[in-house]
């Protein structure tokens, strides 16, 4: 990862002011996933002021000046694990070491981070300096910084049911455990009807 600064929207409001900022996260582009796009266009801003998530911008040197390649977006939920979509037996000992069992439907409750957002810049080309994984580990990197202090050792992310995305976060550790049905203001920006939920583990 080196030669990439990791930037909190949170900060960077605080050193440029919100017109400035805005006007840096207007050039960012991502046709792949309109939602992406969106949400840095008008959201997180604001969600980052009210503190309902924080967007981490993923800064890179480009020929003589500094570009944003990519970002990615953090929120604390709760989140609810079927008994029966836990894939393996050592899952469900991970699972049980930080969660809280609900009778009697046999559901586990958990605490874990939200990667709520996750795109790079196809501004000018900017997204063939950022690997997905990069981005991805940045994100998960992120969230074992914060788990240090507060705990925990889980995080998950919802992504469109789409054979290329399951085998991307696959391939990254991360595994199905549900499914959520969009919301209605959801629906315009997503194909489908839900989002697969999928987890990753973090410990050792």
């Amino acid at each position: 990862m080196r030669g990439y600064t990791l930037v909190n929207l949170k900060e960077l409001l605080q050193q440029l002011g919100e017109e400035e900022a805005k006007g840096l996260l207007s050039n960012f582009s991502c046709p792949l996933n309109p939602d992406v796009e969106y949400f840095l266009h008008t959201k997180a801003i604001e969600f980052s002021r009210q503190g309902i998530a924080q967007t981490h911008l993923v800064f890179m040197p480009y020929k003589g000046q500094t570009v944003l390649v990519g970002y990615f977006t953090l929120a604390s939920k709760m989140i609810v694990i079927p008994k029966k979509n836990v894939p393996t037996a050592n899952w469900r000992r991970r699972i049980r070491r930080f969660a809280q069992q609900m009778h009697p439907d046999g559901e586990y409750v958990i605490a874990a981070p939200l990667i709520g957002q996750l795109g790079k810049n196809f501004t000018n080309g900017y997204n063939t300096l950022l690997a997905g994984d990069v981005l991805l580990k940045m994100a998960t990197d992120k969230v074992s910084t914060i788990q240090n202090d507060l705990g925990g050792k889980f995080v998950y992310l919802e992504c469109e049911d789409k054979p290329s995305l399951i085998d991307f976060y696959s391939q990254n550790g991360f595994v199905i455990f549900g499914h959520r049905d969009l919301d209605g203001d959801e629906r315009d920006k997503q194909q489908g009807s839900y989002l697969v939920q999928m987890l990753k583990y973090l410990g050792g």
